[in-house]
């Protein structure tokens, strides 16, 4: 896994700046007022701080916004950044300007002056989310970043209240990597392997392999993987940190680890993008990691089917008809449309063995929520209102774009097959909203149940405020937010 940023935490001294190396960050509000540290920094580089505040681009500068010095005279540090920042900030502004920091550091040590700077925990978050780069295969070895130091007047409460934080960093950083790594490093059973690591942090990790799958009836989910000569498998995380007989959330990931389509070949032009169909498992195992670090106070049962998708002699053809764990029969019209057909057999023992109290499902679903969307925000749909309402205010606490979808029969009329239960697509109008009917048939009466369509979020071809571009983690803030507020024994 990608080794995160260390962070220190020291006293704030304004004073101690000349024989700091790497990078030193000071603070200066955007009305131009200095603190102590910034006055310091500005006597020492003779005036070269001043002259900033003075001109012209400080003066449109925004919040969060970082302008560098390189080499200032008076000071050991390669750069000094002046960070620009009020003195009352929320939370997403913070984190912000801390990743426009990671990004201006690069690789380098960095200390940051805070003072008693509000958010200061955020901002830090902001630096360690940022603060990645996926070079696992590169033949030249990266220069690992340098440690970030934050010396603030209460160094001891900034590092009690960054823990969980970090926590957090870790689990997003686990998800990037996974959603990364290519389909011949990671195939079904190297992801098992990774899930099951995770047993040593207290998490209770189980896979179920095909003959167990097979016996339990998740036929669908078998029929996506059976062209491939990777075993499918489901992996059960469970964390067991609320009250006894408390009810679990469960997460339910689509885990495909390469998708060429099967027999329905996807084009060639892009499918190298296919690593990333196992995105939602990805987001499942993250959010796990982070509930495991942070030792959450609630009852999280996360759930993935791993499978490769792949065209052979033995893959499932157009018109085959399989049934599910449920008992309904598919009419598999397209083998292309083959993550709902892992979702809904997973979707389903989850709510037979555990009983949950809600089920969040994540899948790379559809290029249809692309189109409709864009890359800014995940598709949601759901058939309860407050747990809908509930996740998205924790979306937007995070900051990770998502928007609410609708339902409706008039949808789920697409989905009637002449010989079996249903197809597994509708067409093409819609097609984002009848996958999503499609798992909603699997969802037990009475479950609150959200499905979250983050084929344009899961991975980017830009930079995100967060993340360099690739696979950027969405999701495992939203979760873990919704987690704390909904779930947590207070």
């Amino acid at each position: 896994m990608t080794t995160l940023t260390p962070f220190r935490f020291s006293p704030y001294d304004p004073k101690s700046l000349a024989e700091i190396e790497g990078h030193l960050a000071i603070v200066v509000t955007p009305e131009g007022t200095l603190d102590q540290a910034a006055r310091s920094a500005n006597r020492l580089s003779k005036g070269a701080v001043a002259r900033l505040v003075a001109s012209e681009g400080f003066a449109k500068a925004k919040t969060g916004q970082v302008f560098t010095l390189a080499w200032p005279a008076g000071l050991a540090a390669e750069a000094l950044h002046v960070v620009v920042l009020p003195r009352r900030l929320g939370a997403t502004e913070a984190r912000k300007a801390g990743a426009k920091l990671a990004e201006a550091r690069g690789t380098k040590a960095l200390t940051v002056k805070l003072g008693s700077l509000s958010r200061a925990a955020d901002l830090a978050l902001g630096i360690a989310l940022r603060s990645y780069a996926f070079e696992s295969h590169k033949s030249t070895t990266a220069e690992m970043s340098g440690p970030v130091t934050l010396c603030h007047n209460r160094p001891e409460e900034l590092e009690a209240d960054f823990a969980p934080m970090l926590a957090l960093a870790e689990g997003v950083h686990m998800t990037r990597d996974l959603v990364n790594e290519p389909a011949n490093i990671l195939t079904t059973s190297e992801f098992a392997t990774r899930l099951a690591e995770m047993a040593a942090l207290g998490l209770e990790v189980e896979v179920l392999e095909e003959d167990q799958l097979e016996a339990l009836g998740m036929r669908t989910l078998l029929s996506v993987g059976q062209g491939s000569a990777s075993p499918s498998k489901v992996v059960v995380m469970s964390w067991a940190g609320g009250a006894k007989d408390a009810p679990p959330l469960a997460l339910v990931g689509k885990g495909v680890v390469f998708d060429t389509g099967g027999i329905s070949l996807k084009s060639a032009a892009g499918m190298e993008d296919m690593t990333m169909d196992m995105g939602g498992a990805g987001v499942v195992a993250g959010t796990m990691r982070a509930l495991a670090l942070r030792k959450a106070k609630a009852n999280v049962v996360g759930l993935v089917g791993l499978v490769e998708n792949m065209p052979s002699g033995t893959a499932t053809r157009p018109g085959d008809v399989v049934k599910s764990m449920k008992g309904d029969t598919v009419e598999i019209i397209n083998t292309d449309a083959e993550g709902r057909l892992v979702l809904c057999d997973v979707l389903w023992y989850a709510q037979e063995r555990f009983k949950p109290a809600g089920v969040i499902d994540l899948a790379t679903l559809t290029g249809a929520i692309i189109i409709g969307l864009g890359h800014e925000n995940a598709g949601v749909f759901s058939n309860d209102d407050a747990f809908c309402a509930a996740f998205l205010k924790a979306a937007e606490a995070e900051d990770e774009g998502a928007w609410r979808m609708p339902l409706g029969q008039a949808y789920d009329d697409q989905l009637k097959s002449r010989i079996a239960d249903m197809k597994n697509v509708g067409g093409r109008p819609a097609g984002s909203i009848t996958a999503a009917q499609f798992l909603q048939r699997f969802i037990r009466e009475g479950t609150p149940w959200i499905h979250l369509d983050i084929a344009g979020v899961a991975s980017v071809t830009t930079a995100t405020a967060y993340a360099p571009k690739g696979a950027t983690g969405w999701g495992v803030r939203a979760l873990n937010r919704l987690i704390l507020d909904q779930y947590e024994a207070k």
